[in-house]
């Protein structure tokens, strides 16, 4: 159920799962009224808002890597730590982790790189307010919108780059922990 919970962005519309953010972080909710009083501001159309939906929207791209890394770990390691005395805590940062960092590299890389490149969710919470919350996908946008498109290429294939390097990444970490194992 944690799972499906956390897969849900995957399936839903960006600008779904950005309305109902924007309705919970807003002032007319609990929730959102406490995150004001904690914050000083809102969170809707900020920069801080942002990062949170951010967060949630990019989730299973953390989750699912990390998941099946952890998975993929001998279940008879942690098991041979424990009966040594190890607690939980030291069974997971000092044996799970470790194993798994390759899926941990990939979570975080992955986990950038898609949020970089989102529009849905970002608009819906953060609006486009010059230098507040504009992102990259939103300047693409409005360049095209005004007929920049050589604005648009440049922006469009920068984040092809940035999109490009975390791949590269992902894969020859990947590539040197099988080389290794």
């Amino acid at each position: 159920m944690v799972e499906a919970i956390a897969a849900l962005p995957l399936v839903l519309p960006p600008t779904v799962l950005g309305f109902y953010l924007l309705v919970g972080m807003g002032p007319r909710t609990g929730i959102g009224r406490f995150l004001t009083h904690l914050l000083g501001h809102p969170l809707a159309f900020s920069f801080s808002g942002l990062v949170v939906g951010s967060i949630i929207y990019s989730l299973p791209f953390a989750v699912q890597p990390i998941v099946a890394g952890l998975r993929a770990v001998d279940p008879r390691l942690a098991e041979s730590a424990a009966v040594l005395g190890a607690n939980e805590g030291k069974i997971f940062s000092h044996i799970l982790l470790p194993l798994a960092s390759s899926s941990v590299l990939a979570a975080a890389v992955l986990t950038f790189a898609h949020t970089v490149g989102e529009f849905g969710v970002v608009l819906m919470i953060g609006g486009n307010i010059p230098g507040v919350t504009r992102t990259l996908s939103i300047s693409i946008f409005d360049q095209v919108q005004n007929f920049e498109y050589a604005a648009a290429n440049r922006t469009a294939l920068f984040l092809i780059g940035i999109a490009v390097c975390a791949l590269t990444l992902v894969y020859w970490r990947r590539n040197a922990a099988v080389t290794v194992g």
